[in-house]
């Protein structure tokens, strides 16, 4: 299990502060992507985000690219924050200043929830507060990882990992991932689908799901299996066994198998069945459909089965769900005569 829902949602039409942290040498593609997701995350009513960036380090501050980086504030800035972005850290072997550290502690002790993305776990690990947590990073760095810091539960194979109040993300493209998967947290899955629509990527991929694939697909094979998970995707309440899959992708059940995962990342059946908890769960959250309903749209089959799911993926049941993220109706507005 890696994904744990514990929903920490805006003060009703109050912007969520949300700061990035700066410093030397910052890799400029994480904070890019820190800014791309919450500093345009507009909506009906004005942003439901506010974005800054604090420094607590002195002196000039360069990006990883050379660039100068201006920052909006310092201690003060994430004092208020409730959302602490760490991009990735520059060379593993650069200690953590004391400053920063204590910065997040101080933090995180207050109530705001800490987000790493890449290389920045090391700068959570090193202020204590990934102690006795699962967490990940790049997969390149996972033994040093482990070897510096054995008190974390490294997770060496995912995409991101939710504690709640901390969370890691892998690569640095993973940093979207996890981007997405806390406006959908926040917001509902419109926010986040709409924001994935803007920076043309995938609207939602699950925490759990592979860092990396073993082999490329080659082009044909690759574009065979789009149109095939496309399909997928609209037949989530079908029998989609491997014989199944296998003869409407042309392959045997042997082949068919080993090109998927080499494209993907996952086993046929992992990757449907993350499908299946994620419509599920936008079934839950923007219909009043009853469980029954939703776990036979969903391709479960029955309510039992996607408690168990829920369960055993998300710690949590459907409902519990349903009451943390289900979207409130909009109010017809009544028009004056």
């Amino acid at each position: 299990m890696i994904v744990m829902i514990m929903p920490k949602r805006s003060d009703a039409g109050k912007p969520h502060a949300v700061v990035a942290l700066a410093y030397d040498s910052l890799c400029t593609f994480e904070f890019g992507v820190t800014y791309e997701v919450f500093g345009n995350e507009g909506g009906e009513g004005g942003p439901r985000y506010t974005f800054r960036t604090a420094a607590v380090e002195r002196g000039r501050l360069r990006a990883d690219s050379g660039l100068v980086v201006g920052a909006d504030g310092g201690a003060a800035l994430l004092a208020k924050a409730q959302t602490v972005i760490v991009p990735g850290w520059r060379p593993p072997h650069h200690e953590v200043p004391e400053c920063i550290a204590d910065a997040l502690r101080t933090a995180h002790r207050r109530g705001a929830r800490i987000v790493s993305i890449c290389t920045g776990a090391y700068v959570l690990a090193a202020a204590g507060l990934l102690d006795g947590r699962r967490a990940t990073t790049h997969w390149q760095c996972g033994a040093d990882f482990s070897r510096r810091y054995p008190a974390v539960q490294f997770q060496p194979d995912v995409l991101y990992v939710d504690e709640g109040d901390i969370l890691t993300s892998a690569g640095s493209a993973s940093g979207i991932d996890l981007c997405l998967h806390i406006v959908r947290k926040d917001l509902g899955p419109e926010a986040a689908n709409a924001a994935a629509r803007r920076l043309v990527v995938p609207p939602h991929r699950q925490g759990g799901q592979a860092q990396f694939v073993q082999r490329p697909a080659i082009p044909e094979q690759r574009n065979r299996l789009s149109a095939l998970l496309d399909w997928m995707r609209g037949a989530l309440d079908r029998d989609l066994t491997l014989a199944r899959l296998a003869a409407r992708a042309g392959m045997s059940p042997r082949t068919f198998y080993r090109r998927f995962f080499e494209a993907t990342g996952a086993t046929p059946a992992e990757w449907v069945l993350c499908e299946r908890l994620a419509h599920a769960r936008d079934l839950l959250e923007t219909t009043t459909a009853g469980i029954e309903e939703v776990a036979a749209r969903a391709g479960f089959g029955s309510a039992a089965a996607l408690r168990q799911h829920f369960r055993r993926r998300l710690a949590t049941t459907p409902t519990l769900y349903r009451t943390q993220f289900a979207r409130p109706p909009k109010r017809a507005t009544r028009r004056r005569a």
